[in-house]
């Protein structure tokens, strides 16, 4: 006889428990209803407003309609993408205060499910979609044309959550990491030699999502939509399949990284900055790599974006505005709250013979490494495609590039030293601080780096070639003021104490 928590509605009173115990964590529930009622009611005025503009070009309009079918494809990418980064989705509980609750795997299906809109890139792809299809289809057929696009973000939800699960149960087989690298490279291969030749867009042809865009604005759209329904409970169903079969295998890359033996290597030769700081960077980097969440993220934001400049031949002014990004996305992977990295290791940390500055500086250098790796990648791979810039674009580029990692760096290192949180970062699953945070940092940052990226686009058209340099200079003294101050906090031996209880109760 299967257990309670294994059946749908068992799973769905646990589920229910879950969220309420999760929203009772929250530290400003004020905040968050606010945070939640603009972000609602930003994607009513994203959904309706479009309707009303006049004045489109025919040509635009015409090219408005054939990007929606390849826009709704994208979104499902998008998700499968995700899921697979995530190790099936993100988790409503830890794995170890999970341990000792009878958590099914279809709550965890469940959980993964409606955690997936508190990814910013699935909220901003969504506005977009449902703003795109307002400017297409206009006041006449607005209401059953965003019903027909909100079951769509919801069955790509599911589906993709089918995929990832599957992934995952493939990656924890005896050769399944082998298996899962080999077809994500084929498939990337693949994606990049048919945008390359021009054949993307006669396989977009063949895909549902074709009929679907051109259903949009139909008086039929109650049947798409009864159609999209019944294949949503399908996903739903079908998803709780691969989860169970994933979730009962043991985790073999973490597993693999919590058992391993590693031999001592040398010291590291100090150079410029002391044997200490030395010794604490390779510690630092070496977190950073053994965790699986981390270094599928880091992978993953740097070649994403890559193969999308590369196959979608962006130009220099849109690859701009990819370093802030890039560096906006990996600093969410464990940058806005550092210290969680050492989790009940903190306190250990905190007993090490070395300056309370050393270890601030160490894990800075890092983070601010690992932020330059990714957002490098699609500027040099936007770079073969179409070859080196002018030398007002370039002047520009770098610039933009090094405020958008220092700007990002100061924003970080701030919210790790003020609002630290205890989270265990050994499963992929995970994220380094509850849901509702990770969403409001990661719309901070976006915003931030997106309208910083634009002013230097706007200076990269200007023939002047001071002027990004002058532009610039502003954004690198406030950035190092507020970096200076985060690390000022972090020496008071009160708030480093209060860092590393809270991190250590993790």
């Amino acid at each position: 006889m299967r257990s309670s928590t294994e059946t749908w509605s068992g799973a769905t009173a646990d589920l229910r428990h879950l969220l309420r115990f999760r929203s009772g964590t929250v530290r400003r529930p004020r905040l968050t209803a606010v945070a939640v009622a603009v972000v609602v009611g930003l994607t009513v005025v994203l959904a309706v407003a479009p309707a009303w503009i006049t004045g489109l070009p025919a040509d635009r309009a015409r090219q408005l309609e054939d990007l929606l079918p390849a826009a709704f494809a994208g979104f499902l990418l998008l998700g499968i993408g995700a899921s697979m980064g995530g190790g099936g989705g993100r988790e409503l509980l830890p794995r170890e205060q999970a341990v000792i609750h009878p958590i099914g795997p279809v709550t965890e299906h469940l959980g993964a499910l409606v955690l997936a809109p508190l990814n910013l890139a699935w909220l901003l792809q969504a506005w977009a979609l449902l703003a795109a299809t307002a400017l297409s289809v206009g006041p006449q057929g607005l209401l059953g044309a965003q019903a027909v696009v909100v079951l769509w973000l919801l069955v790509a939800t599911a589906l993709a959550q089918v995929v990832g699960w599957s992934v995952e149960g493939t990656r924890r087989t005896r050769h399944g990491v082998l298996v899962v690298r080999t077809l994500t490279v084929l498939v990337g291969v693949a994606l990049l030699v048919g945008q390359v030749a021009g054949r993307l867009d006669d396989l977009v042809r063949v895909l549902p999502t074709t009929a679907l865009a051109s259903s949009l604005g139909d008086p039929g759209w109650p049947l798409v939509g009864a159609l999209l329904v019944a294949v949503l409970g399908v996903a739903v169903a079908v998803g709780a399949v691969p989860a169970r079969w994933a979730l009962s295998l043991p985790p073999r890359e973490e597993l693999r990284v919590e058992s391993g033996v590693h031999e001592a290597r040398p010291a590291p030769v100090a150079r410029l900055l002391g044997d200490d700081l030395a010794l604490l960077r390779r510690l630092d980097r070496g977190s950073v790599w053994r965790s699986v969440g981390m270094r599928r993220g880091l992978i993953v934001l740097a070649l994403g974006p890559a193969l999308f400049a590369l196959g979608g031949g962006l130009e220099w002014d849109t690859i701009l505005i990819l370093p802030g990004l890039g560096a906006s996305g990996a600093v969410l992977l464990y940058g806005v709250n550092a210290w969680c990295l050492d989790g009940r290791g903190m306190l250990w940390r905190e007993s090490l013979p070395v300056e309370p500055a050393r270890i601030f500086d160490a894990r800075t250098l890092v983070t601010a490494e690992c932020l330059v790796a990714v957002s490098a990648v699609p500027v040099l791979v936007g770079s073969v495609r179409n070859g080196l810039p002018s030398q007002q674009v370039a002047i520009a580029l770098v610039v933009c590039w090094l405020v958008a990692v220092v700007q990002v760096l100061a924003i970080s290192m701030k919210w790790s030293v003020r609002r630290p949180y205890a989270v265990d970062l050994r499963s992929p699953r995970a994220t380094p601080a509850p849901h509702t945070a990770m969403f409001g940092y990661a719309a901070r940052l976006s915003l931030v780096t997106t309208l910083t990226g634009m002013l230097f686009v706007g200076a990269a058209g200007v023939d002047v070639w001071w002027l990004p340099p002058a532009m610039g200079a502003p954004f690198l003294l406030w950035s190092s003021v507020r970096l200076v101050r985060a690390r000022r906090r972090w020496l008071s031996a009160l708030a480093r104490a209060e860092i590393a209880l809270t991190v250590a109760a993790g």
